[in-house]
């Protein structure tokens, strides 16, 4: 156990700290899943599991409470793979490390996992409490949120009972969230021509440091994408000293902004080239100062490739790439200070003869993920390349006369002494799904404050958690009754 477990409240800080010695990332959460429903058997609960592998488990309801309305919470298993530069983890074999810095609880140079570990926790803190009163009570655990939302996707229908659902899923204390974006994933796939390398040399550039975050909270702030980056310092030096490609990539999860990104490149010239390149690097450090403090740019010899993108190859894909479209597109009519539409590029790879793009599209409505897909094909045909869209999920479109949302606003300004904040996030909350399967479940979305999730600063505030964990067994005590 860590220091983390000597934490208020307990229970929940130690069921965090139990999940954390457990490896998770997205598609390797089965270790988790399997510890928790031998756990859930061992207190002889109910426990079930439905084709896409999501955990359902039930609690009766404690003396008196039997006649409120039965509840569910919700959180999902897996976590977001992103280690720093330097660090040796296996996020398939090796436990999260956290540890304590100040009011705020971090990992040791990798992502925490308090996305969505924080929220989980507290619902087999729930589960294992003997001293909270409560309905009876549903707990479902998906699988794959951070891939495409894959658990809430094979959601089993006529499974879950409860009317009433409380996903743990947001990040800020003091908000009440009761919508949030859909989401598509995007491929594009650019053919590649190689050619023979008939230079002696090669350099590589790498672009790291970068504050990166979470591809849908974080798409609004100035953080900068090493991707787009990287391809706006290159396709600016093709222009003034010819190079030809032979790899480029970038980031390593679709839903993250990428922090890092490298290119291989060869020349005639690379004394010239690298004086340019360097260049490049000391105005963009002093251009963006503010928003990438921490902006590296390395420029440095590398074994030399036998086979480099052809000159029309090279031109077509940092073309390409500086043009395609990154971040907010649009911001909503209807509700004041949010995101409506943006895309993220979040990965980039060079591979079987071709550049490979992963992006993630997010909108509030159908139509903004639509004119992003116009977009895509558009930039697609122009360029000869192939775009696929996958994995299309619903945004939770708010609901005015949500019975939860008013309760769950009543505790909470109770327990804050001001006014806790209604709000739609631009996220992908597995909400819109589950709304999906259950069109009648009445649902609200609360969690305490994360910053800086997906990435390896990614950080949980321990009084926030505090409040949560206040708001969330209170909020049990007061469901309406039947």
């Amino acid at each position: 156990m860590s220091d983390i477990s000597t934490l208020t409240p307990t229970s929940l800080w130690q069921w965090f700290d139990k999940i954390c010695a457990i490896p998770h990332p997205s598609y390797h959460e089965e270790a988790l899943a399997n510890f928790i429903t031998d756990w859930a058997k061992s207190k002889s609960f109910f426990v079930e599991r439905d084709e896409a592998g999501n955990i359902l488990i039930r609690k009766p309801a404690t003396q008196g409470m039997e006649h409120r309305q039965t509840i569910a919470l919700q959180a999902h298993l897996d976590m977001v793979p992103q280690a720093n530069a330097g660090t040796q983890h296996d996020f398939t074999q090796d436990p999260i490390q956290p540890y304590i810095d100040g009011d705020w609880v971090k990992a040791k140079g990798t992502t925490l996992g308090a996305d969505n570990g924080i929220g989980l926790a507290s619902c087999l803190a729930v589960l294992d409490a003997e001293d909270l009163a409560h309905p009876e009570i549903e707990v479902l655990l998906t699988m794959s949120e951070e891939v495409g939302m894959e658990g809430a996707i094979g959601l089993r229908p006529n499974w879950l009972t409860a009317p009433i659902m409380i996903n743990t899923d947001t990040e800020d204390n003091g908000e009440i969230y009761i919508g949030c974006a859909g989401g598509e994933n995007v491929n594009i796939e650019l053919p590649l021509e190689y050619a023979s390398n008939p230079f002696a040399q090669a350099l590589k550039v790498t672009l790291k440091g970068l504050q990166g975050g979470h591809s849908g909270c974080d798409i609004h702030t100035n953080r900068v994408n090493a991707i787009k980056l990287l391809a706006r310092i290159l396709a600016e030096t093709l222009q003034n000293t010819p190079f030809q490609l032979a790899e480029i990539a970038g980031g390593s999860v679709r839903n993250a902004i990428p922090r890092e990104a490298y290119a291989v490149i060869v020349a005639k010239d690379l004394e010239k080239l690298t004086a340019y390149i360097e260049q490049l690097g000391q105005q963009l450090k002093a251009e963006l100062k503010l928003a990438e403090p921490n902006l590296t740019l390395l420029v440095e010899t590398t074994e030399n490739p036998t086979q480099i993108f052809d000159i029309a190859s090279t031109e077509k894909s940092l073309h390409f790439l500086n043009v395609l479209p990154n971040g907010v597109i649009r911001n909503s009519d209807t509700i004041k200070n949010v995101v409506e539409t943006s895309l993220s590029i979040g990965v980039l790879e060079t591979k079987n003869a071709q550049l490979v793009s992963t992006i993630l599209s997010r909108s509030l409505i159908e139509g903004g993920k639509a004119e992003v897909r116009a977009k895509i094909n558009s930039l697609a045909q122009l360029v000869g390349a192939k775009a696929e869209f996958s994995g299309n999920y619903p945004g939770w479109e708010p609901d005015a006369h949500s019975a939860i949302t008013q309760i769950t606003k009543e505790v909470y300004d109770q327990i804050l002494g001001y006014e806790a904040q209604i709000k739609v996030i631009h996220a992908g909350l597995e909400c819109g799904l589950i709304k999906k399967v259950y069109p009648n479940m009445d649902l609200v979305s609360i969690g305490p404050t994360i910053r800086n999730a997906h990435s390896p600063d990614e950080k949980v505030h321990i009084p926030a958690v505090q409040i949560y964990w206040e708001l969330l067994t209170q909020l049990l005590s007061k469901v309406p009754l039947k």
